[in-house]
């Protein structure tokens, strides 16, 4: 942007004047104002958009601490927000959803293609994807058919509708995952400190028959039980399957999940970022120099 302002500023005044005036107005006292008010107001916006940015940011970081649910103090992030993706977790992650999640809770929204190049090759995603039977068709005699999984299938559907679903937990609707870390206020806190917070409830609170206490979750009763428990999987890579491990890896995954093109948006931003602020500064040596050269004329 500030390249083109220059070549504006230049084309305009050679178009208006001759060479000599031309000359004579760059070294003029009018342009050494004009080009040192240039550079300011440059370097003030640049200052005001930054300012403004890193004001919204403390805001924004206050009403998380004001308002967002305390996670315990377990090895999580309790920023609420991801800097990078782990892959090794989102690996770790799946694996936590596949044996512990899948079983009430579907994720409508992901495709076995989607895990290619993030926690698993592309052959080990085939093979996964094979392992499931999903139902297809018509076929040309008009019947639906059965086949194996392939890649741009999404995650098979624990349950076949909604009424299936409440009948098998009780009335209670397990909800999907997909975009749980960003559908839930302070999610991937709220999220960790759900799975990994469950204790006995306090002296003179009671829990009725088939729900759990939980004081993460609102009002205190959860219809699901707690499902992280030490050891309960092994690792591929061998990591110990603690509770808050596995709290952390899953949530990781639903992190990414929910947000998968976060890191290609950020190198977008650190490139764009660069470029505005190299172009900020070759304006204002540009403007210095001629501003300098102006001087000693």
């Amino acid at each position: 942007m500030a390249g083109r302002l220059i070549h504006q500023v230049l084309t305009r005044k050679l178009q208006s004047q001759s060479t000599v005036p031309t000359f004579s107005w760059f070294t003029s006292r009018k342009f050494n104002e004009e080009a040192r008010y240039a550079g300011m107001r440059t370097v003030a916006l640049l200052g005001a958009g930054i300012s403004g940015f890193l004001g919204f940011a403390a805001i924004a970081s206050a009403d998380e601490s004001e308002h967002g649910l305390e996670a315990p103090n377990y090895p999580w992030p309790h920023s609420g927000i991801l800097s990078s993706y782990d892959h090794a977790s989102i690996r770790r992650g799946h694996q936590v959803y596949q044996q512990v999640c899948a079983s009430c809770h579907s994720m409508s929204l992901i495709s076995f293609r989607d895990l290619v190049g993030v926690a698993y090759t592309e052959e080990e995603t085939k093979t996964m994807a094979a392992e499931i039977e999903v139902v297809d068709g018509p076929n040309d005699e008009g019947e639906m058919f059965t086949r194996p999984g392939k890649l741009s299938d999404r995650f098979p559907q624990p349950y076949a509708n909604e009424a299936a679903a409440r009948f098998a937990n009780g009335g209670a609707y397990p909800p999907d995952l997909s975009l749980i870390t960003k559908a839930r206020h302070n999610g991937q806190n709220y999220v960790f400190a759900l799975l990994t917070g469950y204790h006995d409830p306090p002296a003179g609170v009671t829990i009725r028959e088939g729900l759990h206490y939980n004081p993460y979750f609102p009002g205190g009763a959860i219809a699901m039980p707690k499902m992280l428990i030490d050891g309960a999987l092994e690792y591929e890579d061998g990591t110990p399957a603690t509770e808050a491990q596995m709290g952390k890896d899953v949530v990781t995954f639903l992190s990414w999940a929910a947000e998968p093109e976060m890191e290609e948006r950020k190198l977008v931003c650190i490139i764009i970022t660069n470029d505005s602020l190299t172009n900020v500064c070759l304006m204002n040596l540009f403007l210095t120099f001629l501003s300098s050269n102006a001087d000693g004329f």
